[in-house]
């Protein structure tokens, strides 16, 4: 089944912070944007609660809480997807936070396309000499810093693209 992504820059709110998030079975790795956002960094990991009679537990109040620190005006939560773009079992999980997330705080929130993201900061980390094993919460931020600024970066090209079209006409 293929899963579709949003695009970055499509129904943007504008300037403001943008908030990132890995989502996983057992923590959510959790980056922000600067107030131009151009630029992801890491903010902590929060560890996943998860109960079907009352879903928004701690690690939705604390999302949330992130989220009005930040004052973020988009939060993007990455979509696991295989390199063909079909969704794993995963993709629930994401749609699942995504959508608390949203009931809880009205902003919009997009799925980002975040195939390799965890490869990709595993290997920069142990790079740079952190073990995974011991390391598994920075690697979810730095996952989540991935899909971030790969939404970012989607999003400057799509507004540039934009303007190019807009002085053409």
């Amino acid at each position: 089944m293929k899963v579709l992504a949003d695009t970055p820059g499509k129904n943007d709110p504008g300037l403001g912070r943008r908030i990132g998030l890995d989502v996983g079975t057992v923590r959510i790795g959790v980056a922000v944007s600067d107030r131009n956002a151009t630029l992801a960094t890491p903010v902590e990991t929060v560890r996943r609660i998860t109960r079907f009679k009352d879903p928004d537990q701690a690690d939705i109040d604390r999302i949330v809480a992130l989220i009005e620190e930040y004052e973020a005006v988009e939060i993007v939560v990455g979509l696991p997807r295989d390199l063909q773009g079909n969704g794993s079992k995963s993709v629930n999980h994401a749609k699942e936070i995504a959508n608390r997330v949203r009931s809880r705080t009205k902003l919009p929130v997009r799925m980002c396309d975040e195939r390799l993201t965890t490869a990709v900061a595993t290997r920069a980390l142990q790079a740079s000499g952190v073990n995974s094993r011991k390391g598994r919460s920075v690697i979810d931020q730095a996952a989540a810093v991935e899909i971030l600024q790969s939404w970012l970066d989607g999003r400057a090209a799509y507004l540039r693209q934009q303007e190019g079209e807009n002085e053409a006409t």
